[in-house]
């Protein structure tokens, strides 16, 4: 067997444009040195990449570094569709950050920069066919977040929030990559399909205590990722004490790359009747916890915090039939990784056009504030409260919020498919429950206050003198048309999903 790597630059195009755009962003900020052009080239580069993406992955299956038939890059259609939604992730959240560059204390060569660094590392985890490559990826995802974290200088909640997500990814890390030792150590191999081949041909393997512990670092290892109950506690904390844009891409970025990353190792890795009753558990578990815990939310991001818990227990949920034998037949596996993927990406869409609204309901440089804060909203910017309130029904997964509904409609139908009838029941519970505080942070949008002139306001500022920034409008504009469109035609993800 030749140890020669072929290299297809091709498929290596979204990469390329990614990691170029951290380059490019730190030339313009060291000899242009002017916020303007710095952003601009941010948010072309991210266009690009997006753009790169979608050219590749309209295309056949590219494979590259390859040695015989095991591959550390494959960019397929769902590789193509991610690597997409991290790039166009990446330019809502340039343009939720116009306020915060804008005069204030956060520099922005450095925020693009790190920005842009995270995105290529999505762009990357996508397409990773061997677990040094996915968790190399995950860690270029998840570094520069700890610096943008703590960009609220002078704030403690800032600074707290930041240790704890440093903390806490490096505990999960550490166990991520023991569980990849302790893999190898097994199999004596590292590529994602081939950990499958051998671990599906040789099911006495698995007997070996080494293996399961192996199975469970890895597992438990990406759930800290994901935020899925019981490793969960960072987030709400962490959302809450990051600036508003970053707790954005915290709450659909890197959610997303947890996900990526679960489902790869679950899909080509690992053997899905171990894996199976432990994802069971952790969706059950993930969206009880992070429904019933909304309920008592009074500030809005630990609220929005919170319900993305509960959205990773929806994402997980289709993963979970693959503990019944049903589940495991070649339909019901590939209709779960397709409702999985699907899900996670309209969920990223409603997440980020609920924190574009916030943000533009919000003064310049302030935090998410309390749910009273927002009380009487509709009054003072209609349109923004009207796309709050789109956002949060679709999360809840009503109509007119067609891409939520169907985001659960796919769900629970993969999870008849694959025999796991509990668990639907189990989604559509919870489903119920999440109306509460979803309907109610929508009411609150259009209901009196006797402060209203003073509502919403944030170190003597009033909500009504806040004027929202072109980037900000923009960026919510487009979440919300994106959206809609994928609402009246989901089969454009779900066909990509399914690839």
């Amino acid at each position: 067997m030749s140890l020669v790597q072929s290299v297809d630059n091709v498929a290596l195009l979204p990469a390329y444009l990614a990691a170029g755009t951290a380059v490019l962003v730190l030339l313009a900020d060291l000899l242009v040195a002017r916020r303007g052009a710095t952003v601009a080239v941010a948010a072309a580069g991210a266009v690009a990449t997006a753009a790169g993406a979608a050219l590749v992955g309209a295309g056949e299956t590219r494979r590259t570094f390859c040695v015989g038939a095991d591959c550390s890059w494959v960019l397929d259609g769902r590789a193509a569709l991610v690597a997409a939604v991290f790039a166009l992730l990446t330019l809502g959240v340039l343009g939720l950050s116009g306020p915060l560059l804008r005069g204030g204390p956060t520099p922005p060569g450095e925020f693009c920069f790190l920005l842009a660094c995270s995105m290529t590392g999505g762009v990357v985890l996508g397409a990773a066919g061997d677990l040094i490559t996915l968790i190399v990826a995950l860690e270029t995802l998840t570094l520069p977040l700890y610096v943008l974290v703590g960009l609220r200088r002078g704030s403690l909640a800032s600074a707290e929030a930041a240790v704890t997500f440093f903390v806490v990814s490096v505990v999960a890390t550490t166990l991520t990559l023991l569980g990849a030792a302790l893999l190898y150590a097994v199999t004596g191999g590292l590529h994602l399909d081939r950990l499958g081949a051998i671990l599906g041909d040789r099911p006495e393997l698995l007997d070996l205590p080494l293996a399961t512990a192996a199975v469970a670092l890895v597992v438990l290892g990406l759930a800290f990722k994901v935020a899925a109950v019981p490793f969960h506690a960072w987030a709400p904390a962490t959302y809450d004490g990051a600036p508003l844009p970053v707790a954005a891409y915290l709450s659909t970025a890197s959610k997303l790359g947890g996900v990526v990353a679960l489902l790869a190792v679950v899909q080509r890795a690992l053997p899905a009747d171990v894996t199976g009753p432990v994802l069971a558990l952790l969706a059950v578990l993930t969206m009880t916890v992070g429904n019933l815990v909304a309920l008592r939310q009074r500030r809005t991001v630990r609220l929005l915090a919170w319900s993305s818990v509960a959205q990773a227990g929806y994402i997980l949920a289709p993963l979970g039939a693959l503990a019944l034998a049903a589940g495991r037949t070649d339909e019901a596996r590939a209709e779960a990784y397709a409702a999985a993927v699907a899900y996670a990406v309209f969920f990223v869409l409603l997440e980020l056009a609920a924190f574009a609204a916030l943000v533009a309901l919000r003064p310049a440089g302030a935090d998410g504030g309390t749910v009273d804060d927002l009380r009487g909203s509709a009054r003072r910017q209609p349109w923004v409260a009207a796309a709050l309130a789109l956002a949060l029904i679709g999360l809840a997964g009503l109509p007119p919020g067609l891409a939520g509904l169907f985001a659960k409609v796919t769900v629970v139908r993969s999870l008849l498919t694959g025999g796991a009838g509990w668990l639907a029941l189990v989604v559509a519970v919870n489903a119920v429950i999440g109306l509460a505080y979803y309907l109610r942070l929508a009411a609150t949008l259009y209901a009196g206050d006797a402060r209203d002139d003073r509502s919403g306001e944030e170190g003597g500022v009033p909500a009504a003198s806040v004027r929202v920034a072109w980037t900000v409008t923009t960026a919510l504009a487009l979440a919300t048309v994106l959206a809609v469109v994928v609402g009246f035609a989901p089969q454009l993800v779900l066909d990509l999903a399914a690839r």
